[in-house]
């Protein structure tokens, strides 16, 4: 299950191989704020491509409701429900209700904290999927699948409850993102969808009746490096997960495009007998060229005691930088025309073509022609054509990726 924050994003975990995909609409979402969300509007055209493409579409409404937003749960669920929405993710009892009446699927949101069997059949009454709490480990997950299976608890569809994980992404340093330090610091909300992300910030850390300054090794002391499970997938899968969910709703088409290229990889070769050290290394090597904060395990394993980031922001090996745009694309030949805009192009470059349809393109350039002749480099202001493997589209952004080592 991968993350959409925008039709680039869509795009790009379709082609990554998402068997499904989650996105919010409006502001009753854990992501209200802090990346860019879907209108109701959107769900007609969000839901035929997922369909295009036999991918199972689900919205995250999983955020604290009040009695003014009543209708508002009413009228999207209503939408979700108009326009084929596969389930809605959520948590609050508003939703849940009104979600069930309406026959809508409902998938429990890990905003529930559900860290034991009992709350299983609690919510067995709502929703055939769950979510369970991240700070759970494997060996407890394990012990929840089990119990399912032997209790024999069904969900409303009568078929056995599924649970799902957060296997790669960004950590919260409360429990299962129950945070208030952003509403105490800026009446804004966590629960709300409207983290500030206070814990991402610098710190000095006293005591303030001996004035003593505590050594802390230059970490950031409330900001979790970000999960990545990909090295212990087959454990997962031992636990008798069945769905596999990347958090980063706010993060980059391809950040969207490469983790979930990675993790489906590895699930195919965990089922083909190839999950072997040497593949693990090459995915760790591409999962570290997206957006990251450094990585461990989480709490699956038996940890205690978080890992923190070292610095600020990301760590990933590579970034992209702005080069241009797609001037024209020429079907017959496989040509397109790029206007650069900044910087320069050379063959050999690695770059990404990124668009609200194309989704993320990634091609090392070769045959770059400028003025009608064969050319090794374009520069600044310049037009130069090159081929491509497949469709990009006018006005698809141009991007040249750096090495950041």
């Amino acid at each position: 299950m991968s993350p959409v924050g925008s039709y680039e994003s869509l795009m790009a975990a379709i082609q990554g191989g998402a068997g499904s995909v989650y996105f919010g609409v409006g502001k009753l979402n854990m992501r209200a704020r802090s990346s860019v969300n879907f209108t109701l509007d959107d769900l007609a055209k969000i839901t035929r491509i997922c369909r295009q493409f036999k991918v199972k579409s689900y919205l995250t409404m999983n955020t604290v409701i009040f009695d003014n937003e009543i209708d508002e749960v009413q009228q999207t669920i209503d939408a979700a429900k108009a326009n084929g929405i596969t389930a809605v993710i959520a948590s609050d009892l508003a939703v849940l209700e009104y979600a069930r009446e309406q026959d809508v699927e409902i998938h429990i949101s890990t905003q529930c904290n559900i860290t034991n069997i009992s709350a299983v059949k609690f919510y067995s009454r709502y929703a055939d999927v769950m979510v369970t709490a991240r700070e759970l480990t494997l060996e407890q997950v394990a012990a929840i699948t089990r119990q399912i299976r032997e209790q024999n608890i069904r969900g409303p569809k009568g078929e056995l409850i599924k649970i799902e994980i957060f296997v790669h992404g960004a950590l919260c340093m409360a429990v299962s993102g129950k945070c208030y330090l952003s509403l105490h610091n800026h009446n804004t909300s966590a629960n709300r969808g409207a983290c500030l992300q206070d814990c991402r910030r610098t710190y000095t850390v006293k005591d303030k009746e001996s004035d003593t300054e505590l050594e802390i090794d230059n970490e950031y002391i409330m900001s979790p490096k970000d999960l990545k499970t990909l090295q212990i997938l087959d454990k997962v899968l031992d636990a008798g997960v069945s769905v596999l969910k990347i958090e980063g709703r706010g993060r980059s088409p391809e950040y969207v495009k490469t983790v979930t290229r990675c993790y489906s990889e590895a699930v195919t070769a965990y089922y083909n007998g190839e999950f072997t050290p040497e593949n693990i290394e090459r995915w760790d090597k591409e999962l570290a060229t997206v957006y990251n904060r450094g990585f461990w395990e989480g709490y699956y394993m038996g940890s205690k005691l978080g890992e923190w980031s070292p610095t600020h922001g990301s760590q990933a090996t590579t970034r992209k930088i702005y080069i241009g745009m797609v001037a024209n694309y020429f079907a017959k030949s496989g040509i397109a025309h790029i206007r650069l805009d900044s910087h320069e192009i050379a063959n050999g470059d690695q770059i990404e073509i990124i668009g609200s349809t194309t989704g993320v393109y990634e091609a090392v350039v070769s045959g770059l022609v400028k003025n009608e002749q064969p050319c090794e480099m374009a520069v600044k202001g310049e037009g130069p054509t090159l081929p491509v493997s497949r469709t990009v589209r006018r006005r698809d952004k141009v991007y040249k990726i750096v090495s950041n080592m």
